[in-house]
């Protein structure tokens, strides 16, 4: 077993070009024994957005924090505090913090994700 908190976690800058004022923690994951999945926590600042990108695994997400909109293709959805987002494989989506206070999510993938 292992716990731990976010006020815990090392917070740091992703290597994701296109991003802007996004910082991100993996509070657990494969560093702390995780066999399957990684919880990777995103905080994204007024005005900052992920890029818009793809990948082959999908993730699941919870808005902890804070309001803000998701891409999917053309589609723009809002989503906020309390929301559950699913984003499938290959499927081209972005993050951007609408609100005036941080956006911050749980990003659930497999650990060779991280």
């Amino acid at each position: 077993m292992f716990i731990t908190n976010l006020t815990q976690t090392r917070q740091f800058r992703p290597d994701m070009a296109g991003a802007e004022g996004v910082l991100k923690q993996v509070p657990l994951g494969k560093q702390e024994g995780a066999p399957n999945f990684s919880f990777r926590v995103f905080t994204i600042a007024p005005g900052g957005h992920t890029p818009l990108h793809s990948h082959p695994f999908e993730h699941l997400n919870y808005i902890i924090e804070g309001k803000g909109i998701v891409v999917s293709g053309s589609e723009e959805r809002p989503i906020q505090k309390g929301d559950f987002v699913l984003i499938l494989p290959n499927e081209k989506h972005q993050y951007r913090n609408t609100g005036e206070k941080p956006f911050v999510m749980i990003c659930a993938v497999p650990k060779e994700y991280e």
